[in-house]
C-alpha cells in the first residue's frame, strides 16, 4: 500500500462502429491492462455497437499509460483482434494534483486535443463535475479499419496510500 497512489474508475460506456469480424457480427470485450494487472469487461453477443456500462477499478502505483485492447470472443478459436489503443492518464493525473475544490460544476479544467499518438477521436475535458475530477474520452481504435471505445476516468483516493 506503501506505492499505491490511489485507485483508477474507468466507466467503459460504450463501443461505436466496431469491425465485423465474424459473418454474424462480433461478440467483443475489452481488456485493459497496466503492468500484470488485467481486466475485462463482459461479452455483448452479436453487436458492433456494444454497450457495456461497466465500471472496471485499476489500482494505480504509477502514471503508466494504460493498454486497451478490443476482442471478439470465438467459441472455437483464440479470440479475435478488433483493435487497441492506449489511455494516457498524466493530464487527469496532473488535473487531480491542481487540488481544486469549490469550482462552478461542469467547469472544464483542460481540454486534451487528439494527436498522432494519444488515441484520442475528438477532444476530451477533463471537468469538476459535482466535487469530482472527471475525463471523458473517445478513443480510436489502431490496427483495425474501424471501432471507438468511449470510456469516462473517476479517481478514488485510498486511506493510508501515498496519493497524488
Amino acid at each position: 500500500m506503501d506505492h499505491l497512489l490511489g485507485l483508477l474508475s474507468i466507466h467503459v460506456q460504450k463501443g461505436v462502429n466496431l469491425a465485423h469480424m465474424d459473418i454474424l457480427g462480433s461478440d467483443p470485450y475489452v481488456v485493459f491492462r497496466l503492468g500484470n494487472q488485467e481486466l475485462k469487461t463482459l461479452v455483448v453477443k452479436n453487436n458492433n455497437n456494444p454497450v457495456w456500462d461497466e465500471v472496471l477499478t485499476l489500482p494505480i502505483f504509477e502514471p503508466l499509460p494504460i493498454k486497451m485492447e478490443v476482442y471478439d470472443k470465438d467459441r472455437f478459436s483464440r479470440d479475435d483482434e478488433m483493435g487497441d489503443a492506449e489511455l494516457d492518464i498524466k493530464p487527469f493525473l496532473e488535473a487531480l494534483r491542481l487540488r481544486l475544490n469549490d469550482l462552478p460544476n461542469e467547469t472544464i479544467i483542460p481540454t486534451i486535443k487528439p494527436t498522432r499518438t494519444n488515441c484520442l477521436a475528438e477532444e476530451s475535458n477533463i471537468t469538476w463535475s459535482k466535487g469530482e475530477v472527471i475525463q471523458n474520452m473517445v478513443l480510436r481504435l489502431r490496427n483495425v479499419v474501424s471501432g471507438e471505445i468511449e470510456v469516462q476516468l473517476r479517481w478514488v483516493n485510498v486511506p493510508g496510500s501515498k496519493g497524488l
